[in-house]
């Protein structure tokens, strides 16, 4: 393994310049001083919940006998094999509406939230584009989200994409003044996956249907940590995914209302009328169960591990704000309990990953694209300078971390910090 020293990883080496490409490429650890102590054989503390999850040993031993024992195909309802499938996908659909005060009939399975989020925005748009083409969403969503949108906007629909306060928080205000009588739908992010912001979703869904508005929510990074509720938060569409949650990745789900009012998004994947009608495509019986497992232990625990987390995340916070030039972006209370995005003023955001990469393992505030690194678009919305956004990194808190773990991530980072301002001096 090649060493490099802080000077080149910080300047020699500027990853505003090099593509993600060549920046894969690289296999060496930076501060050699600090990574020689660890074991060979260590791996880096995972803060990186935000991005995905280990699969939880629970929800492990629940998948298990649908591949090789119970391993029927839930549409051959002819043969006891089927009838198990079958049986298995219908109580899980139960517990993940259960979870979000739904009924079984209203959860469709995807392949993630991805397809949840394409189905519910392109779906509601080709359903009732003859009622209106205008689509409102927030500059903070996850490109999902907004990619789904501006394909729409080259077939003709118009988008409205509402800024947010310094905060995170969407202003209601401009949201109410954004509606138009063709105002078809309202996608709004439960939580954010960078900043960890909670938006204020009873109100959303409130404005949204006395104004006879669709209202979606990608909750990929709520469910199960959050309460979420589709009938008193107005919730017309919802998008999961079981990844974020300790389930397997390859799963999810969207919610479709199918009662006052019933919402009726047309199909974007078709080919046997599976998931009535919906999404066609054989469903995978171990990752829905495995899904409605993480969710029922989520839900079953939340109150627990949401004080748990958020007892970490603010001893994380009370040592790196010990720092000179630290600064805390999104809503100071009103955000996933497990979520801390802090910018490192004077230090570049993929140095000081690198820098930590041998013992920390997080995710920059900065999003990358095929050909250069831009500056997050979630952070830009806040009001970030391109500097600040740069200098930020997300640290996502999980399940499975502990304080003492918390401690070793904060000296890591604020020794690597200093080392990297020393260097630039």
């Amino acid at each position: 393994m090649v060493l490099l020293s802080a000077y080149a990883v910080a300047f020699s080496f500027s990853p505003r310049s090099v593509a993600r490409s060549d920046r894969s490429c690289y296999n060496f650890r930076v501060f050699p001083d600090r990574a020689s102590q660890l074991p060979m054989t260590s791996r880096p503390i995972y803060l990186d919940a935000h991005a995905t999850t280990p699969t939880d040993d629970r929800v492990v031993e629940a998948m298990l006998p649908y591949f090789s024992q119970q391993f029927g195909n839930p549409a051959s309802i002819t043969h006891q094999y089927g009838w198990e499938a079958e049986a298995a996908v219908k109580k899980a659909r139960e517990a993940i509406a259960s979870a979000i005060n739904a009924s079984p009939e209203e959860i469709i399975f995807t392949s993630g939230a991805t397809e949840a989020n394409n189905l519910a925005i392109k779906g509601i748009a080709e359903a009732y584009f003859s009622q209106g083409r205008h689509i409102v969403t927030v500059a903070t969503e996850h490109n999902a989200v907004l990619d789904p949108i501006a394909y729409l906007e080259s077939l003709g629909f118009e988008t409205t994409i509402l800024p947010v306060n310094a905060d995170g928080l969407l202003d209601l205000d401009k949201l109410e003044s954004a509606l138009r009588s063709d105002t078809i739908l309202v996608s709004v992010m439960a939580a954010n996956n960078e900043i960890g912001v909670l938006q204020p979703m009873a109100e959303i869904g409130s404005m949204c249907r006395d104004r006879g508005v669709f209202f979606h929510t990608d909750a990929a990074q709520a469910i199960g940590k959050i309460p979420i509720n589709v009938e008193t938060q107005n919730i017309d569409l919802m998008s999961l995914t079981a990844h974020k949650i300790y389930g397997p990745k390859g799963i999810g789900a969207l919610y479709v209302r199918r009662r006052q009012p019933r919402v009726r998004p047309a199909a974007q994947i078709h080919g046997g009328g599976h998931e009535r009608g919906l999404r066609s495509g054989t469903l995978y019986p171990p990752q829905i169960v495995g899904f409605a497992k993480a969710v029922e232990l989520g839900i079953s625990q939340m109150e627990t591990e949401g004080d748990r987390l958020q007892s970490l995340r603010d001893r994380l916070w009370q040592q790196l704000s010990q720092l000179d030039g630290v600064q805390l972006n999104g809503h100071p209370t009103q955000r996933l309990p497990g979520n801390l995005n802090v910018s490192f003023s004077g230090v570049d955001g993929q140095a000081l990953l690198l820098g930590i990469q041998p013992v920390v393992a997080v995710s920059s505030g900065s999003a990358c694209t095929s050909a250069k690194i831009e500056p997050s678009h979630v952070l830009a919305a806040l009001g970030l300078s391109e500097e600040r956004a740069y200098a930020s990194i997300r640290f996502g808190i999980g399940r499975f971390n502990t304080t003492e773990e918390i401690d070793v991530v904060a000296r890591e980072t604020i020794a690597t910090v200093k080392s990297l301002r020393r260097a630039k001096s």
